[in-house]
């Protein structure tokens, strides 16, 4: 299910509950994401910023002028502080920043640099020709070094969202074998599991991963791991779990926990597992969307949740506040999110501090 390696690496993903300079997001502006709700989705947008930049700065990518000064004025009445966010002019065709842009890691002498993966629509949209640039546009805006990632085994460029992987900081990783070895919506075909964890070690200093099956009902990704299993501190993971037999979700949330109750990390440390309710299915329009509690942010001093005007809401919330005491816990109201299939970790980046 796992295999260690053991090697120095040469950079390593940070746990993305260590310290963040900002968190980089792209404003919404591609309707046919959210067919209907593109108007409340900005000002959903504009409470996860106010929340944000009271903590670290944002930076917020905007498709053209247009969108620029759109968001500026939304953030203006929404009385977000000028001073915590960046508004910078760079094309974009969707806002999932966890996917599109790249993934920072820190060096071995404590710099930060980005990794940068090919995107390709989730092997499932057409329209992506500006989003496979984003990580380019960040290399410009940040000053940071942008390193493209390589299949080892042939020479091209690696397909990877950042949705699709999770990391304790020191060496573990999370993913499923859905989003990363099945044929459907295949990002690299042809590259097996072994291929895979030389590209994380390679690239995000990975020693274990751990493998998981399936992601939840609705994901239009096929099977992101961060609507399903994500770590909140050294050895420590909650995972969804759906108790109902007759759920769509009920088996792949039984086998991921058992998978993660039988795991160690890359230290062959046990893991300390705990469960995160599901919110009741939310469908629009006769489609089930992926709504998961499972799918927060860690930020500076703060963890954004998503809420789902259900009973579980406040079960979920309270989990979270007792893994990550040192940290405030909001909810942010995401049914109108989820229309777009994602909601807070999948629109957000973190670029954490050097050192």
């Amino acid at each position: 299910m796992s295999t260690a390696i053991d090697r120095l690496p040469a950079r390593l993903m940070p746990a993305e509950w260590e310290p963040h300079e900002a968190t980089w997001i792209a404003w919404p502006h591609h309707e046919p994401d959210w067919p209907g709700k593109l108007a409340a989705v900005r000002w959903a947008y504009a409470e996860i910023v106010r929340v944000l930049c009271e903590n670290e700065r944002v930076d917020i990518l905007c498709h053209d002028e247009s969108v620029k000064s759109q968001a500026r004025s939304c953030l203006e009445v929404s009385g977000v502080d000028a001073s915590g966010y960046r508004l910078h002019v760079v094309p974009n065709n969707r806002c999932w920043l966890r996917d599109s842009g790249p993934t920072a890691v820190r060096t071995r002498e404590g710099g930060i640099e980005w990794s940068h993966w090919r995107f390709n629509g989730w092997a499932r949209y057409d329209n992506y020709e500006h989003d496979q640039r984003v990580p380019n546009a960040l290399e410009g805006i940040t000053g940071l070094r942008r390193v493209e990632a390589r299949r080892l085994d042939r020479e091209e460029g690696l397909v990877l969202e950042g949705g699709a992987i999770d990391t304790d900081g020191a060496g573990t990783l999370l993913t499923t074998e859905e989003c990363l070895l099945s044929d459907d919506q295949a990002r690299n075909p042809g590259l097996d599991r072994e291929g895979y964890e030389r590209v994380f070690a390679e690239y995000l200093g990975i020693r274990k991963t751990i493998w998981l099956g399936r992601g939840c009902a609705g994901d239009d990704t096929h099977g992101h791991v961060d609507d399903v299993a994500r770590f909140v501190g050294p050895q420590a993971v909650v995972c969804v779990h759906e108790p109902g037999p007759a759920d769509a979700n009920h088996e792949a949330c039984q086998e991921n926990l058992r998978r993660l109750q039988a795991g160690t990390d890359a230290r062959g440390q046990p893991l300390r597992v705990v469960t995160l309710p599901m919110p009741r299915p939310v469908v629009f329009d006769g489609e089930r969307l992926p709504a998961s509690y499972a799918n927060f942010y860690i930020a500076n001093g703060v963890v954004l949740v998503p809420t789902f005007n259900d009973p579980n809401d406040r079960l979920a919330l309270n989990t979270l506040a007792e893994l990550l005491p040192d940290r405030r816990i909001v909810g942010i109201h995401a049914v109108d999110l989820v229309w777009g299939n994602g909601t807070l970790h999948c629109l957000t980046q973190q670029q954490p501090c050097p050192g």
